[in-house]
């Protein structure tokens, strides 16, 4: 009996709450239906909500999607290589032209994985930067390599922006490239402006305070300034009291001076 009476109310909720949602939308509204006697009535209803719930669901929802976006893409530094260029162990080996077609794909970039690609672009770099033939340790190539890496990290980061890993290691050879490049343009300049425009580098110059910028802070400076300010006034009025009485010590002296003898 309990169970019939909870169905009977629940339905009736149902009844109701369908003839406000018609009237909301502007629907006619049906008198009320006094509380169904048989379960056939009640069945009815239900089915007929149920119907009317599944056609407003199906309806598409609008301003609510959000916009999808596309991803800028990012230039690779490894699009100039084309696949026929041979590998970096195999340029120098003149065996390596005369070989047949299935041997070739094999030596050169066709069949190439991405670090083999990468170690390649690197010796291209080197050899726009290296001082001579056998130059691998000077200050030139080490900036080269990290250039070839730090931009390899630009564009994994492109397509995985939540890799923590690279991005930390990225920002480590960026700061290492920094300080190499620092050290190149105090000891050799003209090396240091060819770096720059042969790999495409814009050297910025670090920041006067690499500390960040707060109220309390630049009140503190403006502080200082003052009393640096006005222990120069003081310093200077100093100078000129001490300047004065110099001036009236000499002044004295030069007014008495000893008469010679007459013979």
């Amino acid at each position: 009996m309990v169970l019939k009476n909870i169905f009977r109310s629940t339905v009736l909720g149902l009844r109701t709450w369908s003839v406000f949602a018609g009237a909301r939308q502007g629907n006619t509204v049906l008198p009320a239906i006094k509380q169904p006697q048989c379960s056939f009535f009640a069945n009815w209803t239900l089915t007929s909500i149920c119907k009317r719930d599944e056609i407003l669901l199906n309806q598409p929802v609008r301003q609510y999607a959000r916009p999808s976006r596309k991803k800028q893409e990012f230039p690779s530094q490894l699009q100039d290589l084309h696949p026929s260029m041979l590998k970096h162990e195999y340029a120098s080996v003149p065996l390596a032209q005369s070989v047949d077609d299935v041997v070739k794909k094999l030596l050169t970039l066709e069949l190439a994985n991405h670090s083999e690609k990468l170690r390649l672009k690197e010796e291209q770099l080197i050899a726009k930067v290296r001082r001579d033939e056998n130059d691998r340790s000077s200050t030139e190539v080490k900036v080269a390599i990290l250039t070839a890496r730090i931009r390899n990290f630009q564009e994994h980061l492109h397509k995985h922006p939540k890799d923590k890993a690279n991005k930390r290691w990225m920002l480590m050879a960026v700061d290492r490239r920094k300080k190499k490049l620092k050290i190149l343009r105090r000891t050799r300049y003209d090396s240091f402006e060819k770096v720059c425009q042969e790999l495409g580098i814009t050297y910025t110059f670090p920041p006067e305070y690499y500390r960040r910028v707060t109220r309390r802070w630049l009140a503190k400076k403006a502080f200082c300034n003052k009393v640096f300010q006005e222990v120069q006034k003081q310093k200077a009025e100093q100078r000129e009291k001490q300047r004065a009485a110099e001036a009236k010590g000499k002044e004295p002296a030069s007014s008495t001076e000893p008469q010679g003898t007459v013979a």
